[in-house]
């Protein structure tokens, strides 16, 4: 049942937008989506199931989107400054992001453990969101990877992809950074460029 699954999801988003997790009600949640209250239980099991899958599914798309830009055509600096802003605002714009990314989850939103949790859910969907979630530490390297292979290619010496890697993990911890405290006049990118070292190619 995916699409009632990301409507769900998507009403628990919203649902979060408007109020405190405490005050969202899975009753609300289930009419917004415009299935019964036993579909989302039966999704999701619980509360707390439906606030792992939320964080799970903004943590997957907020990856995705770091893979989308570093996918881009350009040379290595560049791709690593786009990246770092696009970070940086999507962040910005999305409270549990900011959140995973940084650790510090405020009263209004859901805080589910990162560690795995046991699950009696049937359902495979279900299973996956009761995995370990991302640490902000997890973020750092799940996107210092992604980036390190996305910059390095097949010419690229030892010497070099060592270099690239230094050059990686600078940028998206400066990224990082910028989550909780925006930088000002340049931006991220411009910032993230001046502190690469050259030539990073």
């Amino acid at each position: 049942m995916p699409a009632a699954r990301e409507s769900l999801l998507d009403a628990a988003y919203t649902a979060l937008a408007r109020r405190p997790w405490a005050a969202v009600r899975m009753v609300d949640v289930a009419a917004a989506a415009g299935v019964s209250r036993q579909t989302l239980y039966n999704e999701f099991g619980s509360k707390e199931g439906l606030a792992r899958a939320l964080v799970r599914r903004e943590a997957d798309g907020y990856l995705a989107g770091v893979d989308r830009v570093l996918a881009t055509p350009s040379d290595a600096r560049d791709r690593l400054a786009a990246t770092a802003e696009w970070m940086t605002s999507a962040a910005r714009g999305n409270p549990l992001v900011r959140a995973m990314l940084t650790g510090c989850w405020s009263e209004r939103l859901p805080m589910p453990t990162l560690a795995a949790v046991p699950s009696t859910s049937a359902v495979p969907a279900q299973r996956r969101a009761d995995g370990p979630l991302p640490s902000p530490a997890d973020f750092v390297s799940l996107i210092r990877d992604r980036a390190v292979t996305a910059v390095t290619g097949p010419r690229t010496t030892k010497a070099e992809a060592v270099e690239l890697a230094r050059a990686c993990e600078l940028a998206v911890r400066l990224s990082l950074s910028c989550v909780a405290a925006p930088p000002g006049e340049g931006g991220v990118a411009e910032l993230v460029r001046r502190a690469l070292p050259r030539p990073v190619r």
